[in-house]
């Protein structure tokens, strides 16, 4: 397997790497993310005009660059490495990802309107008993004449407060944990100002990003809301949520290189009996545990980057295998980088701290390390 980046993928890199560094300045973005706002829109038009990274790795018949996974595995990990809080996962690789794999009549004019940054999506999936299995659904979908009446409830829908558009899943028949059965309906979204049978509540997560618990009731759709065929929506969802997977690993794997070298670097400078702590060998074997914990999260993130476009089983198996990887990863070298910070490595004037949030909330996002081998063990069971 080649590891290797070509030419124009170390451009992208350099161009992601080199726009974050100019402006997206850690403690400005702190700031954002505790305004109204909650965000950034000036970098999300950047992304969009400047970079093109919204539609990187879009079809070109939508006016992407029909750019592959591995393209959005060097975003995604430029992304972490800068702790960026603007919805790029929910809205280019899940909401993209959803509307290029169920289609519809909606499908096509907002993947153009994502491309330009324009729109962006929120999935609301999870539900207060489903746990981390998005197929386990309560919430229902009936037709009702030329419109579609959903019911039920919602949680953790993550950026919905900043999304122009919402993804609902939602059973139009079949038993409550069926695989078939499952339908996606897409609407136009204001949390500010939601529409009539919509109630959100919205909030800022641990890691400083914004989510909504969403609640339906009688909530009305026009026909056209419907995204591919009814009741035939798991694949789709299933195989955009590995990738989601893959990307958010990515992101981890940049957050985890920026918070080692920090450490690395602050025990060089940080002395204790007359001598820079990073001397000592306790300390210098817990530096190369957390980089070989580091190593495993890459070479594992890099099969399941690999592994997106194969056959569902395998690319379960290796999304599901990096999940678990990753989140190891993020916890060791995480909580021993705060250790090796002392008691500053919790405050909110270091970066270590921030990062920390992120990576604990990774642990969790898209399935808990105890889901995923659950799943491996399923998908490798004779």
């Amino acid at each position: 397997m080649d590891f290797t980046f070509t030419k124009e993928q170390e451009l992208l890199r350099d161009s992601v790497a080199g726009f974050l560094a100019a402006r997206y300045d850690l403690e400005q973005s702190r700031s954002a993310v505790k305004s109204d706002a909650g965000w950034q829109p000036a970098v999300w038009r950047g992304f969009a005009e400047e970079l093109g990274i919204l539609g990187a790795t879009l079809p070109e018949d939508v006016d992407g660059m029909g750019g592959g996974p591995v393209d959005m595995m060097i975003i995604a990990e430029e992304l972490g490495r800068a702790l960026v809080v603007e919805p790029y996962v929910d809205t280019v690789v899940i909401g993209a990802g959803l509307l290029r794999r169920c289609g519809g009549a909606a499908a096509e004019p907002l993947l153009r309107q994502i491309v330009a940054g324009a729109a962006r999506t929120a999935f609301a999936a999870l539900e207060p008993t489903s746990g981390h299995t998005m197929r386990d659904l309560s919430t229902t979908a009936r037709r009702d004449g030329d419109e579609w009446v959903i019911d039920g409830s919602k949680t953790v829908v993550t950026s919905a407060p900043l999304a122009t558009h919402l993804i609902i899943s939602a059973r139009t028949s079949g038993a409550r944990r069926d695989e078939s059965g499952i339908s996606l309906f897409c609407s136009e979204f204001d949390a500010a100002n939601p529409p009539a049978g919509v109630e959100i509540h919205s909030y800022r997560t641990i890691d400083d990003r914004v989510g909504s618990d969403i609640t339906f009731t009688a909530f009305r759709l026009p026909a056209q809301a419907l995204l591919g065929a009814e009741g035939e929506a798991w694949p789709s969802i299933e195989a955009t949520v590995d990738e989601a997977i893959a990307a958010i690993a990515s992101e981890a794997v940049g957050c985890m290189r920026k918070v080692l070298a920090d450490t690395v670097e602050y025990a060089k400078q940080r002395r204790q009996f007359g001598q820079p702590i990073g001397s000592f060998q306790v300390l210098q074997h817990r530096m190369v545990d957390m980089y070989m914990e580091l190593e495993q999260a890459i070479a594992a993130t890099y099969l399941a980057i690999h592994s997106l476009h194969a056959a569902p089983a395998v690319r379960a198996r290796a999304t599901s295998a990096a999940k678990v990887t990753v989140s190891r990863a993020a916890r060791f070298v995480g909580q021993n980088a705060v250790q090796l910070h002392g008691a500053m490595g919790m405050t909110e004037e270091l970066a270590v701290g921030h990062y920390f949030k992120r990576l604990t909330a990774i642990e969790h996002e898209f399935g808990s390390t105890d889901h995923h081998l659950a799943r491996y063990a399923e998908l490798t069971r004779p």
